[in-house]
């Protein structure tokens, strides 16, 4: 069935103190793209950031990024006040996040709030903590010694809690007690407020598409908790670690860092982390994306230690018995494939048996000729169309970066003489509408005609990246209207107007 959405991170919508949250404003653009027309609404992952602030680089892949808490919520209900929230230094540019003093100020406020909520007697709490005990006491242990030795990774602690020697877990569980809960009670904020807001976009007919790396950090609770499942030595150090070789996008490759998983110990217990990972994936999403989809069947493997992903080799992933195994146990779920990248025939031939959609990103349809797999004369309906991901230019910052051959390439196929950056971005996400792709996803950067300034990430580069937001009041009632009749033009939109009661 044809339908569209919006991509828009959490991070990059516009609230007091800093940053995106779950706060009314979100609620307001879950609600704008039911009146759009809308069926999903994409995120990027919601997991806690780190060092680099990528939110593909995460200290746990069960929990939620505490930046996401909205504070207006705790001011209501009396464990801040607006005083007290004021008084934070968050940056003095609303359209762009400073993850510097996010870091410091979020965190005072959150644990002021804790300690004036008396959480631990608190049924509701106990509950979430009893039910989500199998990643949570793991997550918040580490999060409480990370602290605790001046939040260093893991791999720099002292030998045996690093090793998780049964004493020293259990000295550290008594040592840090207090600090435990608070990252308990982090969470606890965290799924609550999300639950409320997913049940609202839900309720007004739009699904969210959440997106998971395929790999862990090696600074996570992950790789601390379950060493057996990576590709690590005895002293729990990485031998092998993740990548993408040199193209014509990085000369020397990219070098990720991301231990990877020994697939025969998984396929051992079959597949039981996966299983549990998809679950709370499935709770917290309707549908799935899963990043860097081609790692499953064959995935880069770059010695640890070296310095650029030059010398990697490719080693056999666990291929479609993977999902195969997912259905057995999960059931039919939505899930879409991000099949980006050089795809091999046994790529291919994978993710045609998962049944999963591919991506297309029309950005990439234009450097060759009339052949090009990205040009929407190739696209079958079983795919996911874009104009551009988080990890591209917007459609104006993209347009601009090309050569006068390749520009005159993209005016003939969108059928254009000249191309200001309105005609040029609105005929981009016209031909993605106008595609038998199933399902068409617009970056909301796109839809606001921005320029290389709104760019969300660049691959391969520290510093800058993640920190774009929307101007608040951009997301107008004209635009609104502009969408719906496109969406209902190219007849993406969904029965009625997108519009349904809670």
């Amino acid at each position: 069935m044809r339908a569209s959405g919006i991509l828009m991170p959490i991070s990059s919508l516009p609230s007091a103190y800093g940053i995106g949250c779950f706060s009314k404003e979100a609620y307001e653009f879950a609600e704008a793209c039911g009146k759009a027309g809308q069926t999903y609404w994409q995120i990027l992952p919601l997991g806690p950031t780190g060092y680099g602030d990528s939110p593909y680089q995460s200290f746990s892949t069960f929990a939620g990024n505490p930046y996401f808490i909205d504070l207006e919520e705790l001011i209501g209900s009396g464990l801040l006040t607006k005083q007290e929230c004021d008084s934070v230094d968050f940056g003095s540019d609303p359209e762009d996040i400073d993850y510097e003093k996010l870091y410091a100020g979020r965190k005072e406020l959150l644990q002021l709030a804790y300690r004036r909520s008396n959480i631990a007697g608190d049924k509701a709490f106990l509950r979430f903590v009893k039910k989500n005990a199998y990643w949570l006491d793991d997550y918040a242990l580490y999060m409480a010694v990370k602290n605790h030795f001046g939040d260093v990774c893991w791999a720099e602690w002292d030998e045996d809690i690093r090793l998780r020697d049964k004493k020293a877990m259990l000295r550290y569980r008594e040592l840090l007690a207090d600090e435990i809960r608070f990252y308990q009670f982090q969470q606890y904020l965290f799924f609550t407020q999300w639950e409320k807001l997913k049940t609202y976009a839900n309720a007004r007919g739009v699904k969210i598409v959440g997106d998971i790396p395929i790999y862990v950090a090696y600074d996570s609770a992950d790789a601390w908790a379950n060493p057996r499942l990576f590709q690590f030595d005895r002293d729990c150090r990485p031998i092998k670690v993740a990548g993408c070789p040199p193209d014509a996008f990085a000369k020397t490759g990219q070098l990720w860092g991301n231990p990877l998983y020994d697939w025969p110990k998984h396929k051992k217990t079959g597949y039981a982390w996966w299983m549990k990972r998809m679950t709370m994936c499935f709770e917290l999403y309707d549908v799935v994306r899963i990043d860097h989809f081609r790692g499953f069947d064959s995935y880069y493997a770059i010695p640890a230690g070296d310095t650029t992903a030059e010398f990697g080799s490719w080693e056999p992933g666990p291929g479609a018995e993977l999902f195969k195994t997912m259905r057995e146990k999960l059931g039919e779920k939505a899930v879409i494939a991000e099949d980006l990248g050089f795809l091999t025939e046994s790529v291919i031939a994978m993710v045609k048996e998962s049944g999963f959609p591919s991506m297309k990103v029309l950005q990439f349809a234009f450097d060759s000729d009339a052949q090009n797999a990205y040009l929407p004369h190739h696209y079958h309906k079983n795919c996911v169309v874009y104009t551009g991901t988080h990890d591209n230019d917007t459609v104006v910052g993209w347009y601009q970066g090309l050569n006068r051959k390749t520009k005159k390439h993209v005016k003939q196929y969108l059928n254009l003489t000249r191309a200001n950056d309105q005609t040029l971005t609105r005929a981009m996400i016209r031909c993605a509408m106008a595609s038998v792709a199933d399902m068409c996803i617009v970056p909301m950067q796109d839809y606001l005609c921005l320029g290389s300034q709104a760019r969300i990430n660049t691959p391969s580069t520290l510093g800058g990246n993640w920190c774009w937001r929307m101007q608040k009041g951009a997301f107008t009632e004209e635009l609104i209207g502009e969408i719906r009749d496109l969406t209902a033009l190219y007849a993406r939109a969904p029965v009625g107007d997108g519009k349904k009661e809670s």
